[in-house]
């Protein structure tokens, strides 16, 4: 055999030999009959401690995967070579459901699930490794709501994961507790990353871009479980200016395109030593619960505390962004910045029995305006009241050992 003829290979003659590899159709799903009835047979027949591994292709699946067992390793061969894709899905909710404890997913992508990619919810200790969740077709409100998104979860770690395409939230986490989100890209969400209604978070080394908003940490009312206590840092966060693809009526649907860092009611934030730049609306917004655009009519619980309070800003690198607001009504306030939205943007409403709010900006040149939203803009001014810190700073967030072990990155 001449040696032409030898680099042929087998990979030239998949279409010819089917001893080479897997069988691939024309759409590039690999063929296998059995794949989903035998995956979903694995979740259930799980025990503590079992390793479930899913080999490199791309596999069509038509219904949503569950798991309720605890202590169990879901793992890929990667998030760019072991693809769930659930574009021909017909039933479920999600993408994948976990309710056990003690769960660990990694190296792997779900594609164009019909809600959720991956929801885990009411468990202790989620680990969300490299895991991909897109939706192919691009930012579409169709698309389903959430990428990654574990809710009332007790100690989560998502990291080094890619999030595109959410109607709502790329990384959401809710109503949890110590957590880490690290080191993942979320582009082409309505929002990025959302710690929203959680305690003891921090969100460092990501970046988020082509978003509506970047990353937001949020308060919302009626939920049985109130937020604070986050640090934003060492985050790239740039040019989120999509448009906003929100359902109408959802709460997200009320994020101004082009903002960079919103937090909204929630307490005890530090944002620093981040990059943000070219957010078209403010590179950073502080806002309570009278200035979201969200439903009042059911109004809100008595316990619900509105307000954003003891926020810290500082050592930021900001540039570019506020020049032209996603939302309409912040337009006007331009003029009082020269032509442009400062740095940080503030809507100056606070809680009449406090006599301080606490919200601090030590950051160089940046500037805060406060928009005077109980006087609807008419005291609208640059603050430079707002040079304060907080007496401590927030501790950094420990998660168990086991969680942080991790066996290797996979492409």
């Amino acid at each position: 055999m001449t040696k032409g003829i030898a680099l042929v290979g087998c990979a030239a003659m998949l279409a010819l030999v089917s001893g080479c590899g897997p069988k691939v159709d024309q759409q590039g799903f690999t063929v296998d009959p059995d794949f989903e009835k035998n995956l979903q047979q694995k979740l259930l027949d799980a025990k503590p401690g079992s390793v479930i591994e899913i080999p490199a292709g791309k596999y069509a699946l038509s219904r949503s995967l569950s798991l309720t067992v605890d202590g169990v390793t879901v793992r890929g061969a990667g998030m760019g070579k072991t693809i769930l894709s659930f574009a021909k899905q017909s039933s479920g909710a999600e993408g994948m459901l976990v309710t056990g404890n003690d769960f660990t997913i990694e190296d792997l992508a779900f594609e164009d699930t019909k809600g959720d990619a991956l929801k885990v919810n009411g468990v202790k200790n989620t680990v969300i490794r490299r895991v991909r969740a897109e939706w192919t077709g691009g930012s579409k409100t169709s698309n389903g709501a959430y990428g990654l998104y574990p809710v009332q979860v007790t100690n989560v770690l998502i990291e080094g994961s890619v999030v595109k395409g959410a109607s709502d939230a790329g990384i959401y986490v809710g109503q949890s507790n110590n957590i880490i989100v690290r080191d993942n890209r979320a582009e082409g969400n309505v929002a990025g990353i959302e710690i929203e209604n959680s305690n003891n978070a921090d969100v460092y080394g990501n970046t988020a871009t082509g978003n509506a908003g970047g990353i937001l940490v949020f308060n919302m009312p009626n939920l049985p479980v109130p937020g604070s206590k986050t640090r934003v840092f060492k985050n790239q966060v740039f040019a989120n200016n999509h448009a906003n693809f929100g359902a109408k009526g959802s709460a997200v649907s009320s994020v101004p395109a082009g903002s960079g860092v919103i937090v909204n009611s929630n307490d005890q934030v530090e944002i620093f030593d981040n990059d943000i730049k070219d957010n078209k609306t403010a590179n950073v917004l502080i806002s309570s619960y009278y200035s979201t655009g969200f439903d009042t009519k059911k109004g809100i619980a008595a316990a619900y505390d509105p307000y954003p309070e003891n926020i810290y800003v500082t050592g930021n690198r900001f540039s570019g962004g506020g020049e032209d607001p996603g939302n309409p009504t912040l337009v006007p306030l331009k003029a009082v910045n020269g032509g442009r939205l400062p740095d940080i943007l503030w809507d100056g409403f606070t809680n009449p029995k406090l006599k301080d709010p606490g919200i601090c900006v030590q950051n160089g040149a940046a500037k805060t305006l406060n928009a005077d939203g109980p006087s609807k803009f008419a005291g609208a001014r640059i603050d430079t009241g707002r040079n304060c810190a907080p007496p401590t700073r927030l501790p950094a967030i420990v998660l168990p050992e086991a969680m942080t072990k991790d066996s290797g990155a996979k492409s």
